[in-house]
């Protein structure tokens, strides 16, 4: 709900939002690999792009290996303009950790990531498609 509430405020879709997120977890990314990630039809990442260049929020660029394709990648400028959104969550994010010993955090970690790595291996056996990028 809070990513959908922020999406909201920023005039986001809740795949935007996802994309955005994904751009910045993993980087820059190119359509092509935006559609794996995003399941989307080329022809709709296309027109995705499309809609948050004209809100300023990705930039086409060069890719730095290949001429032909291009990366899209997050405005800085813009992703800074919305970090004050965050900010009661990321106060209260400390705040919780502070109840909890560096052990007991590091058993939460490992929990999350084991969890995260079997949504992502569920998902490609769903879908047919290879291994999520990991940002590790």
């Amino acid at each position: 709900m809070f990513h959908t509430a922020i999406s909201e405020t920023r005039g986001l879709s809740a795949v935007e939002s996802k994309v955005l997120d994904y751009l910045a977890r993993i980087g820059p990314q190119t359509p092509k690999d935006l559609a794996r990630l995003s399941g989307l039809a080329p022809a709709s990442v296309t027109a995705m792009i499309d809609r948050l260049e004209r809100k300023g929020i990705v930039n086409r660029e060069p890719h730095p290996d290949d001429r032909r394709k291009i990366l899209i990648a997050l405005d800085l400028q813009s992703i800074a303009s919305g970090v004050h959104l965050w900010d009661h969550l990321v106060r209260g994010m400390y705040e919780l950790c502070d109840r909890y010993t560096d052990d007991e955090l590091r058993t939460v970690i490992g929990f999350v990531r084991a969890a995260t790595a079997l949504t992502h291996e569920s998902t490609a056996k769903l879908t047919g498609s290879g291994p999520a990028p990991t940002n590790e």
